[in-house]
């Protein structure tokens, strides 16, 4: 059974960083592209990145040069580094595969 466990979630003040780590069990992780998502209070869950098989990344332009997302495929690991970050990053973060949901990470960005 496919799982995603995500952690590294947190209170932050604007301006910081967070790293995110979401490990996957139960398939084969390297054959899948992976996908951060995040649904902020009150709002849609919306896709903020994709990294595919071969490590192609691709961001929504609101995190484009502030967040990163990588893979370890050896840790069956995804990765989102959040710099920068804004009152506007508050959400909670989930990361997804062939829909298959982890049960997210929160981040707040506060002062």
């Amino acid at each position: 059974q496919a799982q995603l466990v995500e952690s590294g979630g947190g209170l932050v003040q604007p301006g910081g960083s967070l790293r995110l780590s979401c490990v996957a069990s139960g398939f084969i992780f390297g054959s899948y592209d992976m996908n951060w998502y995040r649904q902020a209070p009150g709002k849609e869950r919306e896709w903020v990145a994709t990294i595919t098989t071969t490590h192609n990344p691709t961001y929504r332009n609101a995190v484009k040069g502030r967040f990163t997302i990588s893979r370890d495929n050896s840790r069956n690991t995804v990765y989102l580094q959040m710099n920068n970050l804004t009152p506007d990053d508050t959400a909670v973060y989930y990361c997804e595969t062939a829909h298959t949901w982890g049960q997210g990470a929160q981040v707040i960005v506060s002062s």
